[in-house]
């Protein structure tokens, strides 16, 4: 199991804002990097994408624990199966820390490609989220 986990990193928005924010994955669409995402579909609890060049991904919504923790899989004809949970930590003056940990079934030979690409997209993901103001 490969396991990549993102910088941590702070919001003024509060864990409240930034939890309701993410666990609506009709939201993720305002984090993604639109030149290099295509073909976006979503609801409240799944999105499918498919990132230029490369592969379509399916993520859906498993459950949450409420202001905390947001528990997404892949779903769909993914290149290999894995996990995504948000974790969101109240910080004083009504601000939050979010960062997110992703477990991934990557074969040795593609984790030599992906870790890299994963990291670096994963970390863009919760930086916008802490730069977005709600």
């Amino acid at each position: 199991m490969t396991r990549i986990e993102t910088d941590h990193k702070i919001t003024s928005n509060s864990q409240k804002q930034l939890f309701d924010f993410l666990t609506d994955l009709n939201n993720f669409e305002k984090l993604m990097p639109q030149d290099k995402i295509e073909k976006w579909s979503s609801g409240e609890n799944q999105c499918e994408f498919t990132i230029k060049g490369m592969a379509r991904i399916g993520l859906k919504k498993e459950s949450q624990t409420e202001h905390e923790l947001i528990k997404i899989s892949s779903f769909g004809k993914v290149p290999f199966s894995f996990n995504l949970d948000i974790h969101i930590a109240e910080k004083p003056n009504n601000g939050a820390e979010a960062y997110m940990v992703f477990e991934g079934d990557i074969n040795p030979f593609m984790k030599m490609m992906v870790v890299k690409p994963l990291t670096n997209f994963f970390n863009m993901l919760v930086t916008k989220a802490s730069e977005i103001k709600l």
